[in-house]
């Protein structure tokens, strides 16, 4: 858990906010994400990293960019797709895409957060959301690999 990022609506009026996404399986826990991060303004634009940068930090998805892009395409609360954000955030990126709040899941370190969002926290265009609980893709990876460990039924 980390510390707390309170969006101050009396100093920015979003409208356009942005989430940057591996987004590899996606689950249910992906489209609340997106469902809390629209909250925040009219417009939701969704950043869908490249394999390196999951790489950098996790492993290598297991569907392609293309999968990803066409999985999120389908969530009703995604106005916007990205290809292939800059990571970290940069103020330029979010200059030139007219973002106005950058939202994160809250399951993240301090360190972390500042590593990846520091230029949209330094000017107070960022926040955290609730991270959903019991569903991720890693889960979902370890629920189909303990069920090819279980004896079948046939």
């Amino acid at each position: 858990m980390t510390g707390s990022h309170t969006f101050r609506p009396d100093r920015i009026v979003p409208r356009r906010i942005y989430v940057d996404v591996i987004c590899d399986l996606f689950h249910y826990g992906h489209a609340r994400f997106f469902e809390q991060a629209r909250s925040f303004g009219t417009e939701l634009v969704v950043g869908v990293c490249s394999d390196e940068v999951a790489l950098s930090y996790k492993r290598k998805p297991i569907l392609s960019l293309e999968e990803r892009i066409e999985s999120i395409r389908a969530c009703r609360f995604v106005d916007e797709i990205l290809i292939d954000p800059p990571a970290p955030v940069t103020i330029d990126f979010l200059a030139m895409n007219s973002i106005d709040l950058v939202v994160h899941g809250d399951d993240m370190s301090e360190e972390s957060l500042t590593y990846w969002y520091g230029a949209a926290i330094s000017t107070n265009k960022f926040a955290t959301v609730s991270y959903t609980p019991g569903i991720s893709t890693s889960e979902i990876i370890e629920r189909v690999l303990r069920q090819d460990r279980e004896p079948s039924c046939d």
